[in-house]
């Protein structure tokens, strides 16, 4: 066990120098939000929060600390993994501190910029204040923000990074931290995907993959559509009858809203199971299943769904072989290797 763990510390201090040799020879605009031209505006107000290297890497730094819980063991990064374009690979419901389990799993957090709401139900409408769900919830991080910003003060490394990114007097404010956190978040911009290459006409689809966007665009980009692949809207999606978790409904108070979640980006899809705001389907086959067989009626049911008798998008095996194709063209794996993050 002894040497098991010098073999491992040895590979991580080799992996320590190796990144930080990397972000050395990193050039002058790596750390400078970049809209692809395809791209929406994005919605930040960037103007307000710039981003530095320095605030950028205490932004990952925070991200990283579960010092942000109420008992140092819950990480923005535990419920947002990199590798799987930061999601929840391992938990249908995302677990908090104590292993509580949540009501949803966490979604990816791509392309935050472009968004105007956030979570499943729309109830944060700027980056900013994005965390403070988190660290606030009792299912998840458990603690005040206030407390947060405290230890943050007692710590022996954080002030002097906050002087550093921000200019900031000796106390550290919630503000200049909640601005650290979104200047991570929001250099996490996926727009290296084979789908993006071709849009540059940096590459080309196969026979098999042009055929599947057919698909997609027929069946899908309704409430898909490219290129960040979610309207940003919400939906009833005939996942259940009844509402255990009300969704969009617990935000508007409407009865009309009831079941609605937020239709959720498809970019990194094939990475990012399990599926729906309740990570109840494990694989793509069991999503599109469900569209073409077990869509559920109900009082708020989107339109879209209604147009078949039963209600669902009907899709033949073929069609959905070709769909899971192109699905695989919105993978970024330049993204999950990017030395940045």
């Amino acid at each position: 066990m002894k040497k098991i763990s010098q073999i491992m510390v040895a590979i991580g201090l080799a992996f320590t120098c190796s990144c930080h040799q990397g972000e050395d020879v990193l050039p002058d605009d790596t750390y400078v939000f970049k809209k692809p031209d395809y791209f929406p505006e994005p919605t930040y107000t960037f103007v307000n929060n710039p981003i530095t290297r320095q605030g950028f890497e205490l932004g990952k730094r925070l991200f990283n600390d579960p010092i942000l819980s109420s008992d140092n063991s819950v990480a923005c990064s535990n419920c947002h993994v990199k590798s799987v374009a930061f999601t929840d690979p391992q938990h249908r419901l995302s677990l908090g501190v104590e292993e509580r389990p949540g009501i949803r799993n966490a979604p990816s957090i791509v392309n935050m910029a472009f968004m105007p709401e956030f979570f499943w139900d729309g109830g944060v409408n700027h980056l900013d204040f994005v965390a403070i769900n988190a660290i606030e919830n009792p299912l998840e991080m458990n603690e005040k923000l206030g407390h947060v910003i405290a230890k943050l003060n007692d710590h022996p490394d954080y002030p002097a990074l906050f002087r550093k990114a921000f200019s900031t007097p000796d106390t550290i404010t919630s503000p200049y931290f909640l601005h650290a956190l979104s200047q991570f978040m929001l250099l996490i911009v996926s727009d290296q995907s084979k789908y993006d290459r071709v849009i540059r006409n940096q590459a080309t689809f196969t026979s098999a993959e042009i055929a599947g966007k057919e698909v997609f665009e027929n069946k899908c980009s309704t409430c898909h559509p490219a290129p960040l692949f979610t309207t940003f809207g919400y939906a009833n999606n005939g996942l259940d009858t009844a509402f255990e978790d009300l969704g969009r409904g617990r935000i508007s108070e409407s009865s009309v809203d009831e079941g609605k979640f937020k239709i959720p980006t498809l970019r990194n899809i094939a990475l990012t199971s399990p599926y729906m705001h309740d990570g109840r389907y494990q694989t793509l086959d069991e999503v599109l299943d469900h569209y073409d067989q077990h869509v559920l009626p109900s009082a708020t049911l989107d339109p879209f769904f209604k147009q078949s008798d039963p209600p669902g998008i009907r899709l033949s095996p073929d069609e959905k072989e070709k769909l899971k194709t192109f699905l695989q063209t919105l993978t970024d794996y330049e993204l999950l290797k990017n030395p940045i993050f």
